[in-house]
Formats: structure tokens, sequence, C-alpha cells
């Protein structure tokens, strides 16, 4: 069964594989602030291959000299809390690509959690136990 949501907005942030702060890799940043933001998820998909404002064609091919592939990190959630994200990014993003798409959301809520409700805790948006949102 599918929940429908309604609209949302898909901040997509394309950085390099390499590119860090505070000697940690950036998406992972990224991603540990979108989590303490409560944010309602994010994930970090690393490319084969792309170029960017350098024009250098990064790739995976094994006769590749370049190892520094694309990354996008991808974070979906209402419009509201996405855009109050964008400061944060704003403070860690010195180069990369920034995108803000709205989209709609079907949401699957999963499987029955431990006390037979159905969703997962901590999925905001399932009947679980910590982040609900309405």
């Amino acid at each position: 069964m599918t929940g429908l949501t309604g609209s949302a907005l898909r901040l997509t942030v394309f950085i390099g594989e390499n590119d860090t702060w505070h000697h940690r890799p950036l998406y992972s940043e990224i991603v540990h602030r979108a989590h303490a933001a409560g944010l309602a998820g994010a994930s970090v998909f690393r490319g084969i291959e792309g170029f960017g404002a350098s024009s250098l064609v990064h790739t995976s091919r094994l006769l590749s000299l370049s190892e520094d592939l694309p990354v996008a990190v991808v974070v979906v959630d209402t419009e509201e809390r996405v855009r109050a994200f964008l400061p944060e990014l704003d403070a860690i993003v010195t180069e990369g690509l920034v995108t803000l798409d709205v989209c709609e959301v079907v949401r699957y809520p999963g499987r029955e959690g431990p006390s037979g409700t159905p969703g997962a805790p901590g999925v905001p948006g399932t009947t679980g136990t910590k982040g609900e949102r309405p």
C-alpha cells in the first residue's frame, strides 16, 4: 500500500568525492548536518563519470588517472525545511552545484514496527515513536 504525501522539495548537491570539510568527506558532513537539522532523509550517490566547472572529465574507468568521482547528495523534505537548510550548505560547500526541484512524494511506510503498528521508529511520516510529522 502506498501513501501519497504530496508536494515536496528535492535538494541535490553535486560535489566531488574528494571534497572535504575539516578533514572529513564533504558528502558525509552534508548528510550529518541534514540529520541534525531533522530533515526526512539524505542519500549519497557516487557517479561513474562526469565533469563540472573545471571541465576535467572524472571517470571510474580502469586506465583513468582521476579518482575524484562526482557525488550527488539528495535530500527530500518540505519546501520550508529544505530552504531552511540552505544556509548550512552555504557554510560548507565552496565548489559545486546545488539544484532545487519540486517533486511529488509517494511514501511506502515499510513493514510493521516492533509494536505491531505499520511504519518504522524514527522515520518521519510513519507511525513510529520518533521523528513524526503531521
